[in-house]
């Protein structure tokens, strides 16, 4: 298994961003040397106009398109000017195979308007099954709809990443892969930045939000963008299971009436990921039963197959010997898993993980693990806080949280 961690060159880079976040207070010469510098590091970056939605259409995703989708009524504030997207392309590499260079993509959306200077929101995209499903192909992607129609069309700036593999990538899925997440987004808001400023935008606080998988990655990029002493605003969530070990314990032993019978998928996508990233040959086959490997495999490369063909109990699904506790966490797997944990560290930067009382897919306990570890520090640290969002499912969970976002997310910039 090759080394984790995000390379010397994204270092290099997080720290020449950090400087392009200072040009405010910096003094036009250096001022001019870290924009070159940044420009230097931002190689085969490409962004295309995709369209123009007017903002009778973001109303419209708030009023009747979005709350069709999560089934959750929800009072929206409206869309006040319409906003422009661009799909950008851009390097980056995977840390966990030695930086192998790989090509990437994701969203730019601005407000439709003549230049000026608006707050940026980094959203981190939530687990589909499409490739297609993704920020930088909104057409397709319900939550980044959302997002467009609730912040960029009320002037903030967003950005989205696609992570490894989704979108128009040729390469298998990088799924809750934390090195590659963080390198996905962390390139992304460089290259990002790179476009706003060409498209004649300046950006003022910088504000991080996910849901599902996607919160996981936003507490995971976040933790690299206070490292390398980047300021961030703000981070907040929504079903974020930021601890991939505990929550799949908790699918396997301790198992809830009210758990998604799709749930089996994220122990097929994070063991094909684990493999082909980690490079352990073998690792979704120890986890997967030998009459359901091939049928999973299709599914985690998104070939055609039947979905009936996946059991939706995990008993049925996954070899027996996972079921045992001690064979799971001495087991490859399971010291992969609890490596994917995005809390353990002290938080500098205000955040709020939102969680719904009835959501399917994270238990109240797995999105109250953040603020509970921060709190059990000595006299405790309140950098971090978990809100319910009352008796909301999974999407429910999203669909109510986002407001809250907005509104927490104003207060601040402000």
């Amino acid at each position: 298994m090759k080394g984790i961690g995000l390379s010397r060159s994204v270092r290099i880079v997080s720290f020449v961003l950090a400087l392009a976040g200072a040009f405010a207070i910096l003094p036009p010469g250096p001022q001019v040397r870290a924009q070159t510098l940044l420009d230097d590091f931002i190689q085969g970056l490409k962004y295309e106009l995709i369209g123009t939605w007017k903002a009778d259409r973001l109303n419209e995703i708030l009023k009747r398109d979005f709350p069709d989708f999560s089934g959750v009524p929800v009072e929206y504030t409206p869309a006040r000017n319409d906003v422009r997207l661009y799909r950008v392309r851009y390097d980056s590499v995977v840390p966990e195979q030695g930086n192998r260079p790989i090509r990437t993509s994701g969203l730019v959306a601005v407000p439709d308007v003549e230049g000026g200077e608006f707050p940026l929101v980094s959203y981190q995209h939530g687990t589909v099954y499409g490739k297609e499903e993704v920020p930088s192909m909104p057409e397709h992607s319900p939550e980044t709809q959302l997002m467009i129609a609730q912040f960029a069309g009320q002037g903030y700036i967003v950005i989205g990443a696609d992570y490894f593999g989704m979108g128009d990538s040729t390469e298998p899925e990088g799924y809750m892969v934390k090195g590659s997440h963080q390198q996905a987004t962390v390139d992304m808001l460089l290259a990002g930045q790179k476009v706003i400023r060409e498209l004649g935008f300046q950006t003022g606080d910088l504000f991080l939000a996910g849901w599902s998988q996607g919160g996981f990655v936003t507490m995971a990029l976040l933790e690299k963008l206070e490292e390398f002493g980047i300021p961030v605003a703000a981070a907040a969530t929504a079903s974020a299971p930021i601890d991939l070990s505990a929550a799949m314990k908790g699918m396997l032993f301790f198992p809830r009436e009210i758990d998604a019978p799709w749930i089996g998928t994220t122990f097929i996508l994070s063991s094909f990921a684990y493999e082909h990233y980690y490079d352990v040959p073998g690792l979704a086959a120890s986890v997967i039963k030998p009459e359901h490997y091939e049928v999973a495999r299709k599914a985690y490369l998104r070939e055609p197959f039947d979905v009936a063909e996946i059991p939706m109990d995990l008993r049925e699904l996954l070899r027996p010997e996972l079921f045992e506790p001690g064979y799971f966490h001495s087991s490859l797997f399971g010291r992969l898993m609890t490596n994917t944990q995005a809390y353990r560290r002290i938080f500098r930067t205000p955040v709020r993980n939102y969680y719904g009382d009835a959501d399917e897919a994270i238990p109240v306990g797995i999105a109250r693990l953040a603020m509970v570890y921060q709190q059990s520090l000595g006299a405790g640290n309140e950098m971090v806080q978990a809100i319910s969002t009352g008796s909301t499912d999974h999407r429910g969970t999203y669909a109510v949280a986002v407001p809250k976002w907005k509104s927490w997310f104003d207060e601040l910039a402000q």
